[in-house]
């Protein structure tokens, strides 16, 4: 396929790139002999979806586990290299699908179904070499890819090598819009290696050089991960590798937005991120203050950056009732799936209630763009200067983008952080010491010497900080029930803050 082979409209929708309405040049033999026809993407996705259904729900970054797949409908399919019968050459085929599911079993009311949108990069081979074998996805029968053996693509060098070389040379194919910063030098050649640590997104770093985010499940509009960290680089702030090229599918129709499928930024080779560093104290009982202060400096410098370069808001009073009863239907929704939880309900309600009544008394706070999912996993630190960065601003992917975008006050960043400390010091086998609590008071130190110091709202951090374990209770109660007692530590003490300590129905304490 040629850069100029566009898909062919067939029909359309008002959602996003047309599901199931767009013509790809892909071709199968016809059983004859004769030259082969195309295909309306229709048999190729009938051909995969047994096999899709089987490997979707196994892979990490697959947000729908617990879950069946029901149904596939394809959005678009782009051929990156086309594979020709014969010869060892693979192909490359990428692919956005919707993977239609029931809501969970434990959500509020009738629920609804998702149709969430992967992205995928099949590869292609007659015969899968040995050392690919456990990138296997299946090999379909019918369709345009029959007989052949279909598998990840990011697991084979050759095929990540060529979304580096697509990215080299800006330019479109089919509904991919592939885009370069003008001052960006990428090299040819630079060997990849694929990363296997992540749990959302998908991975390959370059000659530690560059490293390439894929992004798994995909929606329409800009990214905060792509759109933050060029908005930083704008002002000068050095703290967030700036991106240097990215990728996106663009929609067919007018007024429809596209989505951003991966970006490529520089590595930080020999760096290790916060979590690992906080650990690696824990284990030889060391302080870890002076690191915390400094990256609560990092941190603040980050959100003055943000604030300068993106519009900024007011929080009045009609926003922070707003804020305050999102933070109570979360709780309920917790507490209704949780047992655990509910002894504490309305504790915590009366801290969101707080929050509103200040609001109501006059009381406002500023917003403004933030990270949106902060903690020690998304801080790196290099040996060489021990200067922290901050990545990953994607925002908490199981939140809907238009809220991930959406200004808010930078205390729900320093109460990710603050509860990131608790969970290091819970895992480090620290719980009970004062070494959360030290790290803890240095990040607000080291926040309040460039920034406003957020314990000085203790009602909008405090509620900020129960948010995030409310939200922590749920996620460790679905998938890690043994870290459940990690948030429930904190629902207490924050609880306990409110009316004294909980007791049981027979005034034992909780």
């Amino acid at each position: 396929m040629s850069d100029a082979a566009p898909f062919r409209r067939e029909a359309t929708t008002g959602r996003g790139p047309t599901p199931g309405a767009l013509s790809v040049p892909l071709t199968r033999p016809r059983a004859t002999g004769a030259e082969p026809r195309p295909d309306d993407g229709r048999e190729l996705l009938a051909s995969l979806a047994p096999l899709l259904a089987e490997w979707l729900p196994r892979q990490r970054w697959f947000a729908g586990k617990g879950r069946p797949v029901t149904g596939f409908t394809l959005v678009a399919a782009t051929e990156l290299l086309p594979r020709p019968y014969g010869g060892s050459a693979p192909g490359l085929l990428h692919l956005l699908v919707r993977a239609q599911q029931p809501g969970p079993a434990d959500a509020p009311g009738p629920a609804a179904g998702t149709d969430d949108c992967y992205q995928l990069l099949l590869g292609i081979q007659d015969v899968l070499p040995p050392q690919l074998a456990p990138a296997l996805i299946g090999r379909p029968t019918g369709g345009p890819l029959h007989g052949r053996t279909v598998y990840e693509g990011l697991a084979d060098p050759r095929l990540t090598s060529l979304l580096l070389e697509r990215l080299r040379v800006p330019g479109r194919l089919g509904v991919l819009r592939f885009t370069r910063e003008p001052d960006a030098a990428i090299p040819p050649g630079l060997t990849p290696r694929l990363l296997g640590a992540e749990q959302s997104n998908s991975s390959a770093v370059y000659g530690e050089t560059y490293i390439l985010k894929l992004f798994r499940r995909v929606g329409p509009g800009l990214n905060p991960d792509l759109e933050l960290p060029r908005a930083l680089a704008n002002t000068g702030c050095s703290r967030v590798p700036a991106p240097a090229a990215w990728f996106e599918a663009e929609p067919a129709g007018a007024g429809e937005e596209p989505m951003t499928l991966g970006i490529l930024q520089p590595y930080l080779p020999g760096s290790a991120d916060g979590w690992q560093l906080a650990l690696g104290a824990l284990a030889v009982r060391a302080d870890f203050a002076a690191s915390a202060r400094a990256l609560g400096h990092a941190t603040a410098e980050v959100h003055l950056a943000l604030a300068e370069a993106l519009p900024t808001v007011v929080l009045r009073r009609p926003q922070l009732e707003r804020l305050a009863a999102a933070m109570t239907g979360r709780l309920d929704t917790a507490a209704d799936a949780v047992p655990a939880l509910r002894p504490y309900r309305e504790s915590l309600r009366r801290i969101y209630d707080e929050l509103a009544g200040l609001g109501r008394a006059g009381r406002t706070w500023r917003a403004q763009r933030i990270h949106g999912d902060l903690h020690l996993g998304q801080v790196l630190r290099t040996p060489a200067d021990g200067r922290w960065s901050v990545i990953d601003f994607e925002g908490e992917p199981a939140r809907p983008l238009a809220e991930r975008r959406r200004p808010q006050p930078v205390a729900r960043d320093v109460a990710g952080m603050l509860r990131s400390f608790d969970y290091a010091a819970a895992v480090g086998r620290a719980a009970g010491s004062t070494w959360a609590e030290r790290a803890r008071a240095a990040f607000c130190e080291g926040y309040a010497a460039v920034h406003h110091d957020p314990r000085e709202d203790p009602q909008l951090l405090r509620a900020h900080e129960t948010d995030k374990a409310v939200y922590e209770v749920l996620y460790e109660a679905r998938h890690r029930p043994d870290w459940l007692p990690v948030p429930m530590s904190a629902i207490r003490r924050l609880a306990e803050r409110e009316r004294g300590p909980e007791r049981a129905a027979d005034g034992s304490p909780v």
